[in-house]
């Protein structure tokens, strides 16, 4: 919405009214999901059509650089998913650490399949901060022009990942974000960004040890 609102080409705003129409309504099929393959089916339309226009909230200036058709990974084949995907692994981290600092096993989640050696809670609890902290740190950091292609490189097979330089910014960038404070809905005060994980996991402990009636996931007004 605020890149619809930011957009001088009406193409453009066309194309991210109609996402977030159909992302709004994808919010509206959650209430009548019956089953947790249902939850991860419309999570999984939501976030190809998220991912489907994510290039139109790169400044045009730097498009043909951070080209970006859809996700990919494992290994990462352009730099605008080197990039999302080193910042998910440092948030991931932080989830990780998150739970098991309030006594909950990161390997047992809700939508995340569990698999040996998969951090399957932490992957739930990441999926809160995923869009608000990660894409949008990688947004800005492209956006400004802190990072450029030469802070990436291109390995046999067609693997792209940053190099050591585009690392240290990055992470840089990363622990200066997590110093910023932004005001929690569910505490109604503000707090840094640094312990949103924390905070989150111990409302996950606290609801499935009984403590309180609901789990409120962490969004950003």
């Amino acid at each position: 919405m605020r890149a619809m609102r930011e957009s001088k080409q009406e193409e453009e705003k066309k194309r991210l009214n109609k996402i977030n129409q159909l992302l709004a309504g994808t919010l509206k099929k959650l209430e009548t999901a019956d089953n947790i393959d249902s939850i991860r089916g419309f999570e999984g339309d939501a976030a190809r059509s998220y991912f489907s226009v994510l290039l139109l909230l790169v400044r045009e200036s730097s498009r043909d650089d951070f080209k970006f058709s859809g996700r990919n990974r494992r290994p990462p084949r352009d730099p605008f998913n080197a990039l999302i995907s080193f910042l998910y692994a440092l948030m991931l981290n932080d989830c990780r650490s998150a739970l098991e600092s309030v006594g909950l096993d990161p390997q047992l989640g809700f939508l995340h399949v569990p698999r040996p050696g998969r951090p399957s809670l932490a992957l739930d609890l990441q999926e809160e901060f995923r869009a608000p902290l990660c894409d949008r740190l990688a947004l800005k950091l492209i956006n400004r022009g802190q990072l450029k292609t030469k802070h990436f490189d291109k390995r046999d097979g067609g693997s792209v990942l940053l190099n050591d330089e585009g690392r240290k910014i990055v992470i840089g960038a990363y622990q200066e974000r997590k110093k910023e404070e932004i005001n929690h809905p569910v505490l109604e005060q503000s707090v840094p960004i640094g312990l949103l994980a924390q905070i989150q996991a111990r409302l996950l402990a606290r609801y499935l040890r009984g403590d309180i009636e609901a789990y409120v996931p962490f969004l950003v007004r």
